[in-house]
């Protein structure tokens, strides 16, 4: 299969989704056809990962013409970056089958599969066209799950995020078409591959400041820091599971992986210029989704805010400038990614069950539910990074990282990060261990299925909390070469 294994892996649930798309397969077929779809892209992403070499850069690399008299390629390949985020999404997304598995349409798991395409080829591009081309073909699946399977006011959802990501992606395609014609007036030639664009020298100050905003919104919004998050809410709490899934465990971290995979190569100095004020926005952040989280009583909307948390605290990490903080930021990408995307879907199944996601309406849950109770704490545990969990030591990588920045503000990330635990641990002695009768009876605890699903997750929130080496060692030798020969930064270890 050789290099081809990265089209296999970006293309093969595409190909899948359209052929099911043409034919009149039973729901429980297409189903059972996408999930075997999504199983056989794990198995091809782990023969990548085993065979991947840390220390040699990209790899499996694939250069082929695309658009040729503009110099657009289809060119893809993996590093340790991309690899991470990789690994990651090709094992949330079959165990999210699993707990997703009955009441849903054809066109559920067909847009399921859409976006699975959609986003690794957005991870592999190293054609900034191509990336765009992905990062627009991931967008239009979960529109229309958000518009045909939502709840409450869908449609005024659907146009809501639809004219937030729509804008940022039409900031990020000027500044593409703006950076591809700096390139062809330097060099006489085009070409869109990011590697190139990073040899432009012929742009003024002004025109690089204006650019890294035009990216810097776009991915913003995707991720979503302050101020660009006012659609999360509103969509968190109207779309339905799958999608809330897709775009906070998946989608947003694809956010936190395109500024680092374009935007310091693109624009070194201004990253590092600008480096404080967005440590200082990352934290406000911290602070001000953990208050808003600390006051709602929709479960689905406290998570949403602390969601956005913590994808503060990874920007923040982000933009440290140290080994520390940006290994710790891609850390937190993974083990953020697993314990949200858990606790979503359980929160689904909860709210299925009950008809109740208000805090104050629920309890009862760990008597009626004791091995849905079990993982849920596993999940929230991580997210709140108690020692033991992946969540523990990438928050500590960050926190070490922003000391290593600025020790004040490396005492107010540790702060805020205790503070964040505390509520959500408050939440969970009324939602789920306090005595109530009522809702809580209606519970039914998982499934077979649906342990098998979620074992995946709580195996990696372990092993990476007690032993990360191995996982840290694919992605450290990428981040060091970011910092010293990008950034000539140096690296903190």
């Amino acid at each position: 299969m050789g290099t081809d294994l990265l089209s296999f892996i970006i293309f093969l649930p595409a190909f899948v989704a359209f052929i099911l798309m043409v034919t009149t397969t039973k729901v429980e077929d297409v189903r059972n056809i996408a999930f075997i779809t999504t199983i056989i892209t794990l198995v091809l992403v782990l023969k990548l990962y085993l065979n991947y070499d840390p220390e040699s850069g990209m790899q499996f690399v694939i250069n082929v013409p695309w658009i040729l008299k503009y110099g657009i390629n289809y060119y893809v390949g993996v590093d340790g970056f991309s690899l991470t985020v990789l690994m990651m999404i090709a094992i949330l997304i079959p165990s999210a089958y699993l707990l997703l598995w009955d009441g849903r349409t054809k066109g559920y798991w067909i847009n399921m599969l859409l976006v699975q395409t959609g986003v690794t080829g957005a991870l592999l591009s190293l054609d900034i066209i191509l990336f765009y081309f992905f990062w627009e073909m991931m967008l239009l699946p979960v529109f229309l799950m958000i518009g045909n399977f939502g709840t409450g006011d869908k449609i005024f959802t659907t146009i809501k995020v639809t004219v937030y990501t729509m804008f940022g992606s039409l900031l990020m395609f000027v500044a593409i078409i703006y950076l591809g014609v700096a390139y062809f007036n330097e060099f006489g030639l085009w070409s869109f591959q990011y590697s190139d664009l990073t040899q432009i020298t012929n742009l003024t100050y002004a025109e690089e400041f204006w650019l890294f905003l035009a990216f810097l919104t776009a991915f913003a919004i995707k991720i979503p820091l302050f101020p660009f998050h006012t659609w999360i809410m509103d969509t968190y709490k109207n779309a339905p599971t799958g999608a809330v899934f897709l775009l906070s465990s998946i989608m947003a971290k694809l956010g936190i992986y395109a500024v680092v995979r374009f935007m310091i190569p693109l624009f070194p100095e201004i990253y590092i210029q600008f480096s404080s004020w967005f440590v200082f926005i990352g934290l406000f952040g911290l602070i001000y989704f953990g208050i808003a989280a600390l006051m709602q009583d929709d479960i689905k909307r406290m998570f949403a805010y602390s969601s956005a948390s913590h994808l503060s605290f990874i920007a923040a990490g982000i933009f440290s400038l140290n080994d520390y903080g940006v290994s710790g930021a891609l850390y937190l990408v993974i083990a953020h990614a697993i314990a949200t995307g858990a606790l979503f879907l359980l929160i689904g199944i909860l709210y299925h069950q009950t008809g109740y996601k208000t805090i104050k309406d629920l309890g009862g849950i760990a008597k009626q539910a004791p091995i849905f109770t079990f993982i849920f704490a596993i999940m929230l545990f991580a997210n709140v990074g108690l020692p033991g969990t992946n969540g523990f030591v990438a928050e500590l990588l960050i926190i070490f990282g922003i000391y290593q920045f600025n020790p004040i503000m490396g005492y107010v990330a540790a702060v805020t990060v205790l503070v964040a635990a505390s509520f959500m641990l408050w939440m969970f002695q009324r939602a789920i261990l306090q005595k109530r009768e009522g809702p809580a009876l209606k519970m039914r605890d998982l499934k077979i299925k649906e342990i098998l699903g979620l074992a995946p997750w709580v195996i990696l929130v372990i092993l990476m909390g007690v032993y990360p080496d191995p996982f840290i060692d694919k992605f450290e030798p990428s981040v060091i070469h970011y910092l010293t020969d990008i950034l000539k930064l140096g690296a903190a270890k």
